[in-house]
């Protein structure tokens, strides 16, 4: 079960995708490529859901929307370090990725304490996160794809999590001049 409602109605997550990170790369590095695939979707999936059924019956807490970016980060590195045993150029997507959550993460500290808020994501966050979904799993899958194609899905990866990073700080920008986001 992915959430549950407390008596006041608060949604409380469980650590589903947290759980199943250590699965996916027990899996890939066993040689079960398959399987951790499989693990992958399944985590892709319950986030969909979650956030979904969080929405749909006014369930949305501020712990949930700082908590599940962070099980979301932690599978997406899983992923991108089982990429780069075998393409290496993905260690400039997981550099980028590990920029972007520091200084979100910094940010969204930052407005929490100012505003008394977080912000949750935005729709070209969700493209950036099914991007890296999508690349990272034709890369497991695909082991010995062509590096040219495999380059070009890295370096679109890197160019959307900068993009997002820059769309991120421009909306936290508006909010605190007291603009609409």
């Amino acid at each position: 079960q992915r959430f549950q409602t407390t008596p006041k109605g608060s949604r409380k997550q469980d650590r589903t995708d947290c759980s199943q990170t250590p699965l996916f790369a027990a899996l890939y590095l066993r040689g079960q490529t398959g399987a951790a695939v499989a693990v992958l979707l399944l985590c892709a999936l319950t986030d969909v859901l979650d956030g979904y059924i969080a929405r749909r019956f006014d369930m949305v807490t501020e712990l949930g929307k700082a908590l599940d970016p962070v099980a979301d980060k932690l599978i997406q590195a899983a992923m991108m370090l089982c990429a780069a045993a075998r393409t290496p150029l993905v260690w400039l997507l997981l550099a980028a990725h590990i920029l972007r959550e520091t200084l979100m993460a910094a940010a969204g500290l930052y407005m929490l304490r100012v505003l008394g808020q977080v912000y949750g994501a935005q729709w070209y966050g969700k493209v950036c996160t099914a991007l890296i979904y999508a690349v990272m799993i034709a890369l497991l899958l695909f082991p010995d794809m062509p590096e040219p194609l495999a380059a070009g899905g890295v370096f679109t990866c890197v160019f959307m999590v900068l993009m997002c990073l820059v769309m991120y700080l421009a909306d936290y920008a508006r909010v605190l001049r007291g603009e609409k986001r």
